[in-house]
């Protein structure tokens, strides 16, 4: 459950190999769809949530970090077939709380081991993205609740996999998809629910981050960064461009995604680097990557209104942030790019004005309760703000904030956009995973 190419559990088997069987159990095993049972409210646990981690990498142990810096969370129990890194976890967990959790590992499905302790009461996914569905649904059916890293699902089976899962468990499963939880973002839905932007009619969003660097291990060999864009067209990052611009449209909860149409560029950034970095007689050199360097989706909401989604880690460019954020209201326009917002009405020119003038009036109620906390976490406070949600939507028996039927909708995007490539462009139905709740969904 490590990202490092080189590493193969005790049977011998490649990530590779892990991954193509974790897969597979979870496609022997999908469920059909079919409709929803009548909600009920999930039950309250008491404090402390005892939490294990399955995949302690580094975003895994970070994770776990962060956890462990919350008094009503307990971490009692790691998993990894990667016996260094789990090994390092659980001695970072030592040394935070003074006791160890139990290490589990073996197996591709040692993580099942972990399902079955009484002593875990939810689970954090922090293992390559082609194995969070398998491992969520796996998690929920075991009795466990999910907090999965992003992207939530690869397929439409697995989509309505982690929904049918959600439903029929009554487990809560969250989404951690932290730019959610950005100040500027939460800023943002504030303004919309002082209705300063009208109806909303189009938005634009973007995962722009030059990772051709990650694509490799140093030995050129592809890590599962890479394998995914060696095997796969389309948008395959959806989540931290999409989640934000679906919150503030109240996709799932008064809209839902529609339909939508893709297209993309050649292939050439990750080729021309594979041969400067490595060598032209490099086996790297060779190989063929099937993403275009660039991919644009066009999505439209049931209620019209049109999302401009790009998805880009291939190219070559500096940035200041790897996503992008603009909001088209009737009376109101704001761009992240600009840094900037105009307010019919309130902007005192027909210009654009500097966004942080308005941060104090519209501060989040989240950052104001949790800010000085929040600060101290990584991707600008949205780790700390993904743990504390999902343990207090425990310890609370609330909802998750982004459920099963927001990782789908949101996931959904990766097949679906691959789908209309394959189709010459063609437009492609995004499935109502809310099985017709979104028009009465609260937010």
């Amino acid at each position: 459950m490590t990202t490092s190419q080189s590493v193969r559990d005790s049977t011998g088997l490649s990530r590779r190999g892990f991954i193509a069987a974790g897969a597979g159990a979870l496609a022997a095993t999908l469920p059909a769809a079919r409709a929803a049972p009548a909600p009920e409210g999930p039950a309250k646990l008491a404090s402390p949530v005892r939490l294990g981690v399955i995949g302690t990498g580094g975003r895994g142990t970070y994770l776990m970090t962060v956890a462990l810096g919350l008094e009503d969370v307990e971490v009692t129990a790691l998993c990894d077939i990667n016996a260094a890194n789990l090994a390092r976890a659980v001695e970072t967990a030592r040394a935070a709380r003074g006791t160890k959790p139990a290490a589990v590992t073996g197996g591709p499905f040692a993580y099942r081991d972990l399902l079955k302790r009484d002593d875990v009461d939810a689970v954090i996914v922090t293992t390559p993205m082609q194995l969070h569905a398998p491992m969520s649904v796996d998690a929920m059916r075991a009795g466990k609740h999910v907090l999965s890293e992003v992207a939530a699902a690869m397929t439409l089976d697995e989509c309505w996999a982690l929904v049918a899962a959600a439903e029929e468990t009554g487990r809560t499963y969250m989404l951690a998809e932290n730019c959610c939880y950005w100040k500027p973002i939460l800023t943002i839905a504030q303004m919309l629910r002082a209705g300063l932007f009208g109806d909303c009619t189009f938005a634009e969003c973007g995962y722009v981050h030059d990772c051709r660097s990650i694509q490799f291990a140093a030995d050129g060999s592809l890590t599962w960064r890479g394998e995914m864009n060696r095997d796969a067209r389309g948008n395959l990052y959806p989540t931290h461009s999409l989640g934000p611009v679906a919150q503030w449209l109240g996709i799932n909860r008064g809209d839902r995604l529609a339909e939508l149409v893709a297209m993309d560029t050649k292939q050439a950034s990750l080729e021309f680097y594979a041969r400067r970095r490595f060598g032209a007689d490099h086996a790297a050199a060779a190989t063929k990557f099937a993403v275009g360097d660039s991919t644009t989706t066009l999505i439209r909401t049931a209620r019209g209104a049109c999302i401009d989604l790009r998805y880009d880690t291939c190219s070559a460019r500096p940035h200041p942030s790897t996503t992008y954020y603009a909001l088209q209201g009737v009376t109101a326009s704001y761009d992240s790019r600009l840094d900037g917002i105009w307010i019919d009405g309130r902007s005192k020119e027909y210009a654009w004005e500097r966004f942080g003038a308005y941060a104090g009036e519209f501060e989040p109620p989240l950052w104001k309760t949790w800010g000085e906390a929040a600060r101290t976490a990584g991707h600008e406070g949205g780790d700390f703000f993904v743990i504390r949600e999902f343990i207090d939507a425990l310890l609370e028996g609330r909802p998750a904030p982004i459920d099963a039927a927001d990782a789908a909708a949101w996931s959904s995007i990766i097949p679906l956009s691959a789908a209309s490539l394959r189709a010459r462009n063609a437009p492609q139905e995004i499935p109502d995973f809310t099985r017709g709740r979104w028009e009465t969904r609260s937010a």
